[in-house]
């Protein structure tokens, strides 16, 4: 009974967050007042790690995934992995499916992968985000 709570907590929170932006967005809200511009981007021009993830959870909020995935690959991917672990909680307190292997999987992944995980996740769309600034520079 206690992982179909769990369940149904990460099912809303997921549900909540992603549908205060979508309504946060219809209602005209300017998320710039909350992130400022990116400083490295003003000193040197070009795109900082973390440069359009905020366009890019939004665009993925409204449901434009593709266009989410263009903007910031590492904030898509991200979101993507958020709402298919929601999609699993739906299934585990909806249904009562539990999948034993995220047992075994986190029984052996440790916070270190973890970290490393992200942190090549946010290299890589950041190499796609600098690639694309260089190439419209030239």
């Amino acid at each position: 009974m206690r992982e179909r709570k769990v369940s149904a907590l990460i099912v809303l929170g997921t549900v909540f967050c992603f549908g205060s932006l979508a309504l946060l967005q219809k209602l005209h809200f300017d998320f710039g007042l909350l992130f400022g511009p990116c400083g490295m981007k003003q000193r040197t021009g070009l795109p900082c790690p973390t440069c359009g993830m905020t366009t890019s959870v939004l665009a993925f909020a409204r449901g434009e995934v593709f266009l989410a995935f263009y903007v910031q690959p590492a904030a898509a991917f991200l979101c993507s992995l958020l709402v298919a672990g929601a999609f699993f909680a739906f299934l585990a307190g909806v249904f009562g499916v539990y999948f034993s292997i995220f047992d075994r999987v986190l029984a052996t992944v440790r916070i270190r992968d973890v970290m490393v995980g992200l942190l090549v996740v946010l290299a890589a769309g950041w190499a796609v985000t600098l690639a694309r600034a260089l190439a419209a520079q030239t």
